[in-house]
């Protein structure tokens, strides 16, 4: 019997210790092969003999890939999102595709919470007026409420969604939840209150993006649904970049539409250093971190394990993807 052949497809990681040790563990005569992005060498030259793939969130797993990968038994997204594989292309080959849920819930919790304490006490930026000679309540450029009487708007009300309303609650803040699979009672059982998308934008002074990215969700958030904000609200994208339409957002920011973003996610990943929305002030990009923390990283690796294992194995996967 030929020793199965694992690929991990990654640009990320700084070692694979996590997945060495519980594969060989698994398989003590198992191949682990790696490659960067682009894979397309890698592909040709040994795609046909992969069981199990491993694919970073940003490795494209296209229809064209999937063709070549004969053996394969399953693919496990090292991630929640798992747009960048073509399931459609996988389901007809009959591969399984897994993603990892829920390992990153309270990191982008957390993120969320620091994007709003940005916009209202952002203390590198106090700290910078301190060079202008500037001290006391002038140093404060914009109005500041309490967060106690803020809203935010959860677009998405799924694990991440939940546990940031609990999160905001906890701050005493009004948190509205929008998403037409969620009852009224599960938005209450966390602190939320339902509501329709208008109304939600209407009232909330921090716009928080959970949406998954399907063909019907990309560019979602444009110049339209941001003129139903107020101008004073911000809008945190930490789900996936082509939610939000980016030339939308610079014009609603430039001309006051809204107040500013906080982006952790963008449509090209790794951002060009060109780019516009770095030009903009009030526009905040940080570098795709939201979901990391060492316990969070870990988990995610883990799972990704256990599901290619268990996809190897012909057993049904913890987050097998349904298709």
């Amino acid at each position: 019997m030929e020793k199965p052949l694992f690929w991990i497809i990654d640009d990320e990681w700084p070692d694979y210790s996590v997945e060495e040790a519980a594969l060989k563990a698994a398989c003590p005569d198992c191949d682990i092969r790696y490659s960067g992005i682009p894979f397309q060498k890698d592909l040709e030259d040994f795609g046909d003999q992969v069981d199990v793939v491993f694919a970073q969130v940003s490795a494209d797993i296209t229809a064209q890939v999937i063709a070549r990968l004969p053996r394969c038994k399953g693919i496990a997204v090292f991630g929640s999102g798992y747009n960048n594989v073509d399931v459609q292309a996988a389901k007809a080959a009959g591969i399984p595709v897994t993603n990892v849920n829920g390992y990153c819930t309270e990191d982008i919790a957390d993120y969320v919470l620091a994007a709003m304490f940005h916009f209202y006490k952002p203390i590198e930026a106090l700290y910078g007026q301190l060079k202008n000679g500037v001290w006391g309540v002038t140093a404060l450029s914009q109005p500041v409420h309490r967060l106690s009487r803020q809203t935010l708007l959860l677009m998405g009300f799924g694990y991440i969604g939940k546990i940031t309303a609990q999160r905001a609650r906890a701050l005493g803040m009004t948190v509205l939840a929008y998403d037409p699979f969620v009852t009224d009672e599960a938005a209450r059982e966390f602190g939320a209150e339902k509501v329709e998308l208008d109304e939600g934008l209407a009232r909330a002074d921090f716009v928080s993006v959970h949406v998954r990215l399907m063909p019907e969700t990309t560019g979602l958030v444009d110049l339209e649904l941001m003129k139903k904000m107020k101008p004073s609200a911000v809008l945190i994208n930490v789900a996936r970049g082509a939610l939000v339409k980016e030339p939308d957002l610079i014009e609603a920011v430039k001309t006051g539409v809204i107040r500013g973003a906080v982006l952790d996610v963008v449509c090209h990943e790794p951002i060009a250093m060109d780019d516009p929305l770095l030009s903009v002030p009030g526009i905040l990009i940080t570098p795709h971190v939201s979901y990391a923390s060492e316990e969070s990283v870990l988990d995610l690796r883990r799972r990704a394990v256990e599901n290619a294992l268990a996809m190897y194995r012909g057993e049904r996967p913890l987050d097998l993807i349904p298709m």
